[in-house]
């Protein structure tokens, strides 16, 4: 629940900046000059690009904590076995052994969104943020039945 409420605050932050900076952009190109119009639009283009990127990530988040609520009601979450350091870091080869196990499974059923999930969640444990992203992405896109290209 606390990821919710950072998620959403940082989310509302942002939409607050973005409609700060459109108004300078506005504001630039009412002025009327070349040079301000120019720089009017190019500050307006930032909030676009930033209120797409939002979009789309908040998509994806949504996307994925459905995957994890179905994966959980039918008992197929994967479960903390990971060893962790007195300082609760988790022991980079318990993430190993977990990660081989898991790409393993992933191998056997390429075309499993579940594999695909726990995998994510393999990567996610051993800091690899990236491959997460890339292997949640591939369990979105064959949860809803396309090609891990068309997503």
């Amino acid at each position: 629940m606390r990821a919710k409420i950072n998620y959403l605050v940082t989310a509302a932050v942002l939409v607050f900046y973005f409609v700060l900076v459109g108004s300078r952009g506005v504001l630039l190109i009412e002025t009327g000059t070349v040079l301000t119009v120019t720089f009017g639009i190019a500050v307006l283009i930032l909030p676009v690009i930033g209120l797409w990127f939002l979009w789309k990530n908040t998509q994806f988040v949504r996307r994925a904590n459905q995957l994890a609520a179905e994966l959980d009601a039918e008992g197929g979450l994967p479960v903390d076995e990971l060893k962790r350091t007195a300082g609760g870091r988790i022991d980079r080869d318990s993430a190993d052994e977990v990660f081989a196990r898991r790409k393993a499974e992933t191998e056997s059923s390429p075309n499993d969104w579940r594999c695909w999930f726990r995998l994510a969640v393999a990567y996610h444990d051993a800091r690899d943020t990236p491959r997460a992203r890339k292997a949640m992405q591939r369990a979105i896109a064959l949860h809803a039945g396309r090609t891990p290209m068309e997503a």
